[in-house]
């Protein structure tokens, strides 16, 4: 038997090294917490933990550690792990389940603490996670005060998720702030312009703030595939607002690169993802499929948001991408799975009508519209405050399914937009097609539109409309309309339609052909009278008499009528000659005697006058300057003469 070796002897454990002071291991956490290595910090934590355990400090540091180092359970159960402790953790509970996306749980745990800045701040951004952007703002605004960094750029963001983006360039002449203070604030003061249509300011805001993220960004010594992730948002939006412009080309092409990059930024991403199918419509409907399947989780086999990306997207954001997931399955005709993912909206989206909508286009593609009806009925109902496009969509439904009446009664529960002229059309049309051609808002309404053509120059159609009321109601009002609207085109059919109007009391005996023969009538009192007063009898007509209205005496400016003095010349208007203090002009006897040389003729008044004449006729001058004096003034009695014309009738 072979001998048996000797065990060698163990060797002696070598004595454990003591743990090195407890000052110098918090200088060491200190270090790697300026430096962000988070990791290692969690690591000196638990070093200082092992040497004072309970130590608050030690614990508070290895929580914010494992927070910033995005290890969001662990951080949950170093938390859990220091309930002994009298620090309250609670702030940090809720930052762990805001970033869980808890956000429900987080707002119960922060409405127990204290109103301090960090506490507010962490308010507003699980409100404005959760879409309550009104609540969002009014915190922001109550921060302005505090000067916190970077707090504009938040309170911008809330405003325009709000549906308040007027409101944005007020609060930055408020705060004094520029919008190129910084890459993040141009971005949203951009989506702020988007929002109010001023499309090409938006696109210039963006482009300058890529440009300053790039610099700001190289400045922090960031990689590249980092920079392309953090400026990710803004290329995105710069090909939504490409789209918008209506340069389709550009905004695919942008869509598409960012896609194919497979950036690390899941918003962006999924923004991309969902514009791109936007743009496309129904084209290639299977390409669009597989585009959002990169957007779900892995191992799912139903369509469900990966987690990191469910995280980030806002509730509405999540919303347009399902939504546009049941439309694409519609439109592929897949129903089973269009089916399956409508039946868990209304669970995930409580607060909103889509779910619903959708809900009756499935039913719709079903063939049983009479089912999207009754559900759209009910819903409305149950919701009045969201009933308006409930009911819309309800109308649309049944008419497309031919049942007329219910459209109309739907489109009739819709207040707000019974004055629209499309409304009142839509309505004159389905209650044609339901046959209800009795209803009296019916020809109240048919009445005004054959008025309305009439007024601009549509004869055919008014008088169609008048035709309509004519058969259908009897209305004498409109027969008149009808008789004046068809007289313009066809004659014989207005004296045709004439004959249906029932003749006026009191002009049975009245020879119409006789009285357009005439050359007028002639004004006759007591026939007159007669005639009217016959007319009242037989039309039981009383009009009141008509009372004159008395009238000031109008004076002539200056004139007092208490003083007015001596009383006018009753003879004033009277040419001379008439007048009673007119005394005509004497002869003059001495006329006669001849006076002169001895020898002198006598000439007789014919000779006189026939000088004279000769005269006249012999000075043209003169007489060129008395018949233009006179039709100067007889051309303008009412102004003066000019100084001109004074000096050519003195010539």
């Amino acid at each position: 038997m072979a001998p048996k070796s000797k065990e060698k002897p163990k060797a002696a454990a070598a004595p454990s090294q003591p743990p090195p002071p407890i000052e110098d291991l918090f200088t060491s956490l200190n270090r790697h917490i300026q430096r962000s290595e988070f990791t290692q910090a969690v690591k000196v934590a638990n070093q200082v933990l092992s040497v004072a355990p309970g130590d608050e400090d030690a614990i508070r540091c290895k929580v914010v550690a494992l927070m910033k180092a995005d290890k969001i359970e662990d951080a949950l159960s170093a938390i859990q792990s220091a309930q002994k402790v009298s620090f309250d953790f609670s702030f940090y509970k809720a930052y762990c389940l805001y970033r869980q996306n808890k956000l429900d749980e987080a707002l119960k745990l922060l409405e127990k603490q204290d109103k301090t800045q960090p506490r507010m701040l962490l308010e507003s951004q699980i409100l404005y996670r959760l879409g309550k952007m009104d609540a969002c703002v009014d915190i922001c605004r109550n921060l302005q005060k505090a000067k916190i960094d970077s707090l504009e750029i938040n309170l911008v963001a809330g405003l325009v998720s709000a549906g308040k983006a007027s409101e944005v360039q007020g609060t930055l002449d408020t705060i004094k702030i520029k919008a190129t203070s910084s890459f993040e604030l141009a971005y949203n003061i951009a989506c702020s312009l988007i929002e109010g249509n001023k499309l090409k300011d938006a696109e210039q805001l963006l482009l300058t703030a890529r440009r300053i993220g790039q610099e700001t960004l190289t400045e922090e010594n960031l990689a590249d595939e980092d920079i392309e992730n953090e400026l990710a948002p803004i290329a995105v939006q710069l090909a939504y607002v490409h789209q918008l412009l209506g340069q389709t080309q550009e905004a695919v092409g942008a869509y598409t690169d960012i896609i194919n990059r497979n950036m690390a930024d899941e918003p962006s991403l999924a923004a991309a993802v969902n514009n791109l199918i936007a743009v496309k419509g129904p084209k290639d409907i299977s390409d669009s499929l597989r585009k959002l399947d990169r957007l779900k989780e892995k191992d799912s086999q139903k369509f469900e948001l990966a987690h990191a990306i469910d995280l980030k997207l806002s509730p509405k954001q999540k919303e347009t991408l399902y939504s546009n997931r049941v439309l694409l399955l519609l439109h592929a005709n897949k129903m089973d799975q269009a089916r399956e993912l409508v039946s868990v909206l209304p669970e995930m989206f409580p607060d909103s009508v889509m779910p619903v909508l959708l809900q009756a286009a499935v039913l719709v593609r079903e063939n049983k519209a009479g089912k999207a009806e009754e559900m759209l009925g009910q819903f409305a109902e149950a919701f009045p405050e969201k009933s308006k496009i409930i009911l819309l969509a309800r109308a649309q439904v049944a008419a497309a399914a031919g049942h007329p009446q219910i459209a109309a009664e739907s489109l009739a529960k819709v207040p707000d937009i019974q004055h629209m002229p499309a409304t009142v059309a839509t309505l004159v049309t389905l209650k044609e097609r339901a046959g209800d051609i009795m209803d009296n808002q019916l020809s109240v309404i048919m009445r005004e539109a054959a008025s309305f053509k009439l007024r601009h120059g549509k004869e055919e159609e008014a008088a169609h409309l008048y035709e309509e009321l004519v058969k259908g109601h009897g209305d004498i009002e409109a027969l008149v309309g009808l008789i004046t609207t068809v007289a313009r085109v066809n004659v014989e059919k207005a004296e045709a339609y004439e004959k249906q109007l029932k003749p006026l009391p009191g002009l049975k005996g009245v020879d119409v052909d006789a009285l357009e023969k005439t050359s007028g009538a002639k004004p006759v009192d007591g026939a007159s009278r007669g005639g009217i007063a016959d007319a009242q009898e037989d039309g039981k007509i009383k009009e009141k008499p008509k009372k004159k209205r008395k009238r000031k005496p109008r004076y002539p400016k200056g004139f007092d009528p208490a003083n007015p003095g001596p009383p006018p010349d009753p003879e004033r208007w009277l040419p001379k000659r008439e007048r009673s203090s007119y005394r005509p002009k004497r002869k003059d006897k001495r006329a006669a005697q001849v006076r002169g040389s001895q020898g002198a003729v006598v000439r007789d008044k014919s000779e006189s006058s026939a000088s004279a004449t000769n005269s006249s006729t012999s000075n043209p001058k003169s007489n060129q300057a008395t018949s233009s004096k006179g039709a100067s003034q007889n051309a303008e009695p009412s102004r003066p003469q000019s100084k001109s014309s004074r000096k050519k009738s003195r010539k």
